[in-house]
């Protein structure tokens, strides 16, 4: 009951604030779409496989499964649903699956209308989502719930004294496929063991986009035979580290795509720069190798991108999490990111093997910056294996096909 009328509350704050914050907006214009999306698109002869993404990183977690649905089974249509606008407005026109909207809130008489209409024959939640309402709800209708690339940590409320009562919602789960050994034995606690450990299946996209990596003439005609570091997903504080370091060191250039793609960061990037630059948007042949540093000022480039790098930098260490580390050090290149990352298993993993730099101040990022210019067998060997943890961890998408009776 409390669960409901928080979320009641938290609907109502998003639709009063709506008028002046873009993301709310978008939210409510979605939801409000989502019904009408339903009636038009969903066939009462067709079986549907529902996936649920909070965001853009869940999406790509979930893709690998959704792809080999599609190719392996093609009987079932995919229904593909979003909470964040930071997903489905990316992803809106996704050709992987039949349906693609957002999720209703969880409310019960959404929860209602939503699986009235989509009846689903199974559903697939992508690491973090638990939404109460729609699991329960899918327990009373025996409709299959599995939890992918799931992980769990003990400061989480379903292992706090507090959140007994939301824990029941892990029951609702069919199996859990989970990332590590240590969210098995948080769920076995609870009494939950219908779990699998298969590791994150992020590492089976990631190879999969590196194999199908874009050619980038413009970006290789920057290069040309400099060393090239890719700094990706950066915010100001990384970019107050990376801009500094790079005014002053000629032998190295720099290509940057920053999370926020706007007029006004981009401007103000320009302005902290000395050496000779250019937006990825203007570049041409001609004009793209007299700069020095190229500025990504769009989307869907990066992953792409890093294959140019000699040594990347992933954002956000210094601020909200770092972003996806795997989409860089698939192409076998170190990479260097902020202190604030122990939330993330695969950075942590990298650090302890080494494949990963952490920097934590002007200071240590110039010696690590210096150690990669300068020392060959260094910058190789940490290439190395930040490439191999991605392929010995991939695999996770077999595996839980391998589980799963379509």
């Amino acid at each position: 009951m409390m669960y409901s009328i928080a979320l009641y509350l938290y609907a109502l704050a998003v639709m009063i604030v709506s008028p002046s914050h873009r993301k709310a907006r978008l939210m409510v214009k979605g939801q409000w779409n989502t019904f009408r999306i339903l009636r038009k698109s969903i066939l009462s002869n067709e079986k549907y496989v529902w996936f649920h993404a909070a965001s853009l990183g869940e999406f790509e977690q979930g893709r690998p499964l959704m792809e080999r649905l599609r190719r392996e089974h093609p009987e079932y249509k995919i229904l593909l649903t979003f909470f964040s606008p930071s997903g489905y407005e990316v992803r809106r026109n996704y050709q992987g699956a039949d349906v693609v909207c957002y999720l209703p809130f969880d409310t019960p008489g959404n929860v209602h209308s939503f699986l009235r209409l989509v009846h689903p024959c199974m559903a697939f939640f992508i690491k973090y989502e638990f939404w109460n309402n729609y699991l329960h709800a899918c327990r009373r209708r025996h409709i299959p719930v599995y939890s992918v690339s799931s992980i769990f940590r003990e400061n989480q409320v379903f292992f706090r004294w507090y959140g007994r009562g939301y824990s029941d919602v892990l029951r609702c789960v069919t199996h859990f496929f989970v990332q590590n050994e240590a969210s098995r034995e948080l769920l076995a606690r609870k009494g939950v063991t219908n779990v699998t450990v298969v590791g994150d299946t992020r590492f089976d996209r990631v190879l999969d986009i590196c194999r199908q990596a874009k050619d980038l003439p413009l970006v290789a005609a920057f290069k040309q035979q400099a060393r090239v570091q890719v700094a990706g997903s950066s915010w100001a504080p990384d970019e107050d580290l990376i801009i500094p370091y790079f005014n002053s060191h000629p032998e190295m250039k720099l290509v940057l795509a920053p999370h926020v793609v706007s007029e006004e960061h981009l401007k103000e990037i320009e302005s902290k720069l000395e050496r000779p630059f250019l937006r990825y948007s203007r570049a041409t042949a001609e004009n793209v190798r007299d700069a020095d540093f190229l500025i990504i000022d769009g989307y869907g480039l990066l992953s792409s991108v890093y294959r140019y790098g000699d040594f990347a930098y992933v954002g956000g260490g210094f601020g909200v999490g770092i972003h996806n580390v795997p989409e860089a050090a698939v192409y076998g290149i170190p990479v260097v990111i902020g202190p604030n990352n122990r939330k993330f298993c695969e950075a942590q993993d990298l650090l302890r093997e080494g494949g990963c730099l952490e920097v934590t101040d002007a200071d240590s990022y110039r010696r690590t910056m210096d150690r990669l210019l300068t020392d060959e067998e260094f910058l190789e060997e940490r290439g190395r294996i930040a490439g191999q943890y991605i392929s010995r961890n991939a695999g996770a998408a077999d595996l839980i096909f391998d589980c799963i009776k379509f």
